[in-house]
């Protein structure tokens, strides 16, 4: 019960992808709704008030969404949806130092000639999903003054519709590798560009740092750089010991979010790096669990709350539920567990594509322009008053033209053509 393929896994070929309409196990979906039928939900205390998030999730708000999911959610109406939104496809590949793996993914071709192939990598707790209001307006702009692209969005193995691996070491550089294949291998794309956020903004470095050839440009939005040291940048690091007078009103909320984030909301970061086999246990066997600690990082992360229904947060969800939520836990061990370090590092080393960055002003892991120069060739820079973690799903209008503005300035098209 869960992640069931129509498609034998045994009978894909490597690097021939296959199409693929998702598809969520109907007995799984009825064990769902008893299980939420059977919820036990905590009591709040009176000295919390409803707007109140300090001691986590709220159990009116929880409550509210579980009926929902229960009685009125329709998973197979959202199926339709995201099987018409997108192009599926399966595929297995050989990954250089982990062994096959077998991937889902989107591919939607643009009908311009001209048109540039972008990798979509989305973070946790995301999915695919998060490309549902962007992938039209990149792929078929409605001006032909607009940048068009080749839109291809995985899904990192064990999340959404990509079968779990069944042994470790799977962290963000290896998914890199994996995901250099699928384009260049896969679909034959010798050079593209990248786009990610969250644990993508960690596969995207990782594919620049090691396929600088191949990957030509970058955007990411979020950036998350160690401050500067007076030997790694002397003008960043004084600019900053003068903070006060120096950082601009952004700059400085900036540093309280990430701040805040670090102190006050880091904790399931701390267990899912360490120990996330035990918190799998409650989070995949309990739809309100999984729920819950959802909710959370939606309220607390996003800021255009209006952006999501409660169709769309429930389908969040499910991108994790359908395979119990473990495999989505794991990747933070693999990412920053075992003292590895894996993912730190690949926003320790100097990365010479062009860089865009977008910075919304409720994203956990913001900083100042200057210190993401330490390690990338910024080329564009964008701060926006509105908007969260959740940036292409919040302020899809806005993401859809910052990719348009950075991906089309002359030195990027050049770097992006250049053989």
């Amino acid at each position: 019960m869960g992640l069931k393929s129509p498609i034998p896994i045994q009978d894909l070929k490597f690097n021939k992808p296959v199409p693929y309409r998702l598809h969520v196990d109907r007995e799984l979906l009825g064990v769902t709704k008893q299980k939420l039928a059977l919820a036990r939900y905590p009591e709040e205390q009176s000295d919390f008030g409803e707007e109140d998030w300090a001691q986590g999730a709220k159990v009116a708000r929880v409550k509210q969404l579980a009926e929902f999911w229960r009685d009125e959610y329709n998973w197979e109406e959202e199926e339709s949806r995201l099987n018409a939104a997108f192009s599926h496809f399966l595929v297995k590949i050989d990954v250089p130092g982990f062994g096959p793996l077998v991937l889902h993914f989107t591919h939607t071709r643009s009908s311009s000639p001209n048109a540039i192939p972008l990798l979509f990598s989305h973070g946790w707790p995301g999915s695919f999903v998060e490309a549902v209001r962007v992938v039209r307006p990149l792929t078929e702009p409605d001006s032909t003054a607009d940048p068009a692209f080749h839109f291809v969005a995985p899904s990192i193995p064990g999340f959404g519709f990509s079968p779990a691996p069944s042994k470790s070491g799977l962290g963000p550089s290896t998914v890199a590798r994996a995901y250099k294949i699928l384009m260049a291998d896969v679909l034959g794309y010798p050079t593209f560009v990248t786009q990610g956020g969250d644990f993508g903004s960690f596969i995207t470095r990782s594919l620049a740092i090691q396929y600088p050839q191949t990957v030509r440009a970058q955007h990411l939005n979020m950036f998350p750089v160690r401050p500067p040291t007076l030997s790694s940048s002397p003008l960043a690091y004084l600019r900053w010991c003068l903070s006060g007078v120096t950082y601009s009103r952004f700059e400085a909320e900036a540093l309280r979010v990430r701040s805040n984030f670090e102190s006050d909301q880091s904790g399931y970061l701390e267990q899912q790096k360490t120990r996330p086999q035990t918190l799998g246990f409650a989070l995949g066997d309990s739809p309100i669990g999984l729920l819950a600690w959802f909710v959370e990082k939606l309220h607390d992360w996003a800021d255009v709350y209006e952006a999501f229904s409660d169709s769309d947060v429930i389908t969040l969800v499910m991108m994790h539920w359908i395979q119990g939520a473990t495999p989505g836990l794991r990747f933070y061990r693999e990412a920053f567990g075992r003292g590895m370090r894996e993912a730190d590092k690949t926003f320790e080393v100097y990365v010479s594509a062009p860089t865009g960055v977008t910075m919304y002003a409720k994203e956990q892991l913001h900083c100042p322009r200057d210190w993401a120069a330490q390690v990338a060739n910024i080329q564009y820079w964008k701060e926006y008053e509105r908007g969260g973690h959740f940036s292409s799903l919040e302020r899809p209008d806005l993401f859809v033209q910052d990719l348009r503005s950075f991906f089309s300035q002359p030195a990027v098209l050049k770097a992006i053509l250049s053989r």
